[in-house]
């Protein structure tokens, strides 16, 4: 990652123009695009190598355009039902995509709209077969092989959690 130095102020108008990647093979995220646009938060939609969320600053507040959708990632999961087919059915496509996270020394996150997490997974409270031992072992499995940060939400605060954790992020970074 590229390393950087602004000052306070210069931070605090990069993060205020920073314009939120949305992945063009993302379905069913009109929720959190009706957050985008009621927040007055930018975003544009094309095709991220992988996740399903990133961001970048503008050349216009930065001098060149600063992207970072190789350095932090958000990928989504809009409920246990889709994780548990992406842990099983579909766990090497999904490997792969964090794999190639990894490999560029990327911060990924899952995040995963369902409120209920662990809990809801302990107690088998999903319609799949997908046992909650496995389920368990493969999430903590996940977070350990890809150093990734699993996070369940409520859909209503996905936005608001997506916004957040890249604002967070860029001000460390800009530092």
């Amino acid at each position: 990652m590229k390393q950087y130095k602004f000052s306070v102020e210069d931070i605090k108008r990069l993060t205020k123009s920073m314009i939120v990647l949305v992945d063009s093979r993302e379905k069913k995220n009109s929720h959190i695009l009706d957050y985008f646009k009621k927040q007055k938060i930018t975003y544009q939609v094309e095709k991220l190598e992988y996740g399903d969320y990133s961001f970048m600053i503008p050349a216009v507040a930065a001098g060149e355009d600063i992207y970072f959708h190789k350095d932090i990632i958000i990928e989504r999961k809009a409920s246990l039902e889709e994780l548990s087919g992406n842990l099983a059915q579909k766990r090497q496509q999904f490997e792969t995509e964090f794999l190639k996270a990894k490999s560029d020394n990327c911060k990924s996150y899952l995040m995963v709209e369902a409120p209920g997490g662990y809990s809801d997974i302990i107690g088998h409270k999903y319609r799949t077969e997908f046992t909650p031992t496995c389920f368990m072992a493969s999430l903590k499995t996940w977070e350990h092989r890809f150093d990734t940060n699993i996070q369940f939400i409520s859909p209503e605060y996905s936005g608001y959690y997506i916004v957040s954790t890249f604002q967070y992020f860029c001000r460390e970074v800009l530092k």
